[in-house]
């Protein structure tokens, strides 16, 4: 497979990007085509504005959903989401690797999802979900977290882990049509020893050798839906 590597960790020594390493050296190990953007690294712009368009095609008011669409469909939209552009749609799969921040993903990450997943491309009018742009592609996050595991379930203190994920795998991932594999999550990773780290890398090792039988989630179908998109039966 090919495969794209989003790393969003502003320390490269963090344990978070041992894991993107480590995934990096065991996928290609395994024949796979692996391409990294480390956000951070790249100094990636995460704010969406005006400057994304070398031409706008209402300038009185921007739509930056609408402008993103007139942008792509005229090769006026920014050299650098392009570039990412084309890099996701290389890709068979898609790991967003990153630190938990607040029940969600890093802000350079959130502004990578924000400028790359183009309206027109990734999604758009009733392309979404299982008709999305990204149909065919498959997407997993690999991410770490401060909580231990117990912290995190249907009657523990944070909820589901689970439900805590929703806006991303389902609101972005899923929406956009990746088939949505399970995350790895790596827990108490700040406050853990050397050796409890050693055995999350087995882990990860051994979570992605089995990439290819991992299930993927179970999220609507457009055809479970009626044309005004009211629930059928």
């Amino acid at each position: 497979m090919n495969i794209l590597i989003v790393h969003a960790h502003p320390e490269p020594l963090s344990f978070t990007t041992a894991m993107k390493d480590h995934a990096v050296e065991v996928l290609e190990k395994l024949g796979h085509q692996v391409e990294v953007s480390d956000l951070y690294a790249m100094n990636f712009n995460p704010i969406a504005s005006r400057e994304d368009f070398s031409e706008l095609s209402h300038p009185e008011y921007m739509n930056y959903a609408l402008e993103q669409r007139h942008a792509y469909k005229n090769k006026q939209i920014a050299a650098d989401i392009q570039i990412e552009i084309e890099k996701v749609q290389k890709a068979d799969l898609v790991i967003l690797s990153f630190p938990m921040y607040w029940t969600s993903v890093p802000a350079i990450l959130k502004g990578w999802i924000d400028r790359v997943f183009v309206s027109g491309i990734f999604y758009g009018g009733k392309r979404f979900y299982n008709h999305g742009g990204m149909v065919g592609k498959k997407a997993l996050l690999s991410f770490t977290l401060g909580g231990r595991e117990h912290m995190f379930g249907d009657h523990a203190i944070h909820g589901s882990i689970e439900d805590l994920l929703l806006p991303i795998q389902r609101g972005t991932l899923a929406y956009a049509g990746f088939e949505v594999l399970p995350p790895f999550t790596a827990y108490h990773v700040p406050y853990i020893s050397n050796e409890a780290r050693q055995q999350i890398l087995l882990d990860y090792q051994q979570y992605l050798h089995n990439l290819e039988n991992l299930p993927a989630l179970d999220f609507p179908k457009l055809e479970q839906f009626d044309d005004k998109l009211y629930p059928l039966g």
